[in-house]
Order: C-alpha cells, then sequence, then structure tokens
C-alpha cells in the first residue's frame, strides 16, 4: 500500500471527509486542528481566520487561507493593527478575501485589543491558556453529532474577549477557534488522530 492509499484509508472525523477531495482540508485535519498551539501569531490567525467564517462554511476561509495571509500581512498583529481607512478601502476590493465590511473592520479592532491582551499578560498565549488551567481539554466523543457547537468555556472566553471589545467573537465561532488551536481536542474516538494526540 503507498503511503496515498494509506493516507485515505485512515478513519477521519466526519467533518473531514465532508470534502475528502480537497487535499488542503484534509491536510488541514490531519496536521493543523486539534493540535495544542502557543504561537501568538498563529492564534491571532486562527481568530481572524474563525471570524471570517461567520454566516460562512469553513471551506470557503480555508480555501482563502493563503489570500488572506497575503492581504493581511501574514497575520502580523502589529501591521494589522496600524491599518488606516485606505488600507481598509483596499482590504474591501480583494477578490481573495471575504469583503465584508464589519469584518475588515473587526480585524483591525481586535488586532488592537489582541496586542493589549499581549501586553497585558505578556502574550495571547498566556492570556487564553489560563482558561483550561494550562493544560487541553481532551474529549473522547463517539461521533461528530456528539461535539457541541458551544461550551461553558467558548461562554466564558467570548464573553472576556466582548467585554474587551472584540467582534465576531460569539461563542460558537470561539468553540471552533478553541477546536482549532488544541486547547480543546474533540477528533472523534474513531478518528486515527484522537490517539496520536493522546500520545
Amino acid at each position: 500500500m503507498t503511503n496515498s492509499q494509506e493516507n485515505r484509508a485512515k478513519n477521519r472525523c466526519g467533518w473531514a471527509l465532508t470534502h475528502a477531495d480537497k487535499p488542503f482540508y484534509i491536510d488541514y485535519h490531519d496536521t493543523e486542528w486539534g493540535v495544542s498551539v502557543h504561537d501568538d501569531r498563529l492564534f491571532f490567525e486562527m481568530l481572524i481566520l474563525e471570524g471570517a467564517q461567520a454566516g460562512l462554511s469553513w471551506l470557503t476561509i480555508l480555501a482563502r487561507r493563503d489570500t488572506y495571509r497575503a492581504a493581511f500581512d501574514n497575520f502580523d498583529v502589529q501591521k494589522v493593527a496600524a491599518y488606516d481607512v485606505a488600507r481598509q478601502e483596499t482590504l474591501l476590493a480583494d477578490p481573495g478575501i471575504i469583503r465584508n465590511k464589519l469584518k475588515i473592520a473587526a480585524t483591525i479592532q481586535n488586532a488592537r485589543i489582541f496586542i493589549a491582551l499581549q501586553k497585558e499578560f505578556g502574550s495571547f498565549d498566556s492570556y487564553v491558556w489560563k482558561f483550561v488551567g494550562g493544560t487541553p481539554v481532551i474529549n473522547h466523543w463517539p461521533t461528530m453529532g456528539d461535539v457541541p457547537v458551544s461550551t461553558d468555556l467558548s461562554d466564558a472566553l467570548s464573553k472576556d474577549l466582548k467585554k474587551r471589545g472584540m467582534k465576531f467573537v460569539g461563542t460558537t465561532i470561539i468553540y471552533s477557534f478553541l477546536q482549532a488551536t488544541g486547547l480543546v481536542m474533540d477528533h472523534t474516538v474513531d478518528c486515527y488522530r484522537h490517539d496520536e494526540l493522546l500520545k
């Protein structure tokens, strides 16, 4: 069996199989989703991408990830926080991203609040991991139907971010963010990544 055939034969979470014909989608599931993040740049990227997903599918956003990185200076939070009105207009004309005025404005506002959190806690990493006591929440869901769309944890983080002025950080968006960045590990028990991430 070739590596490609072996890869296709692996059991994966149901959501990944909905677009099994998209290699980048499968690769995201296999290499990123549920892996604990401790890098502030990646935290900022995922926070913005999850917010951009509001009302859309994750496939729609993930397919544009490279163009998002190009449009937003590889999610350099200092650069994004300094964007002016002219830069916002440029972004609104960029066909490679979701051209939503509110979401673009929120990205800039959220960048400024993200920096404030870094200053207050030393890093966004230190801030966000406090919500899980420094240890990821490991779940053992039988099926994707058992996985919640929000929890008390996402409620608490969402509430705190909103209180600080962030936008597009509702509890459902934040739960997706927690799953994506590995503060919560929600691979189903039949997915090969579940056991790998437990090791």
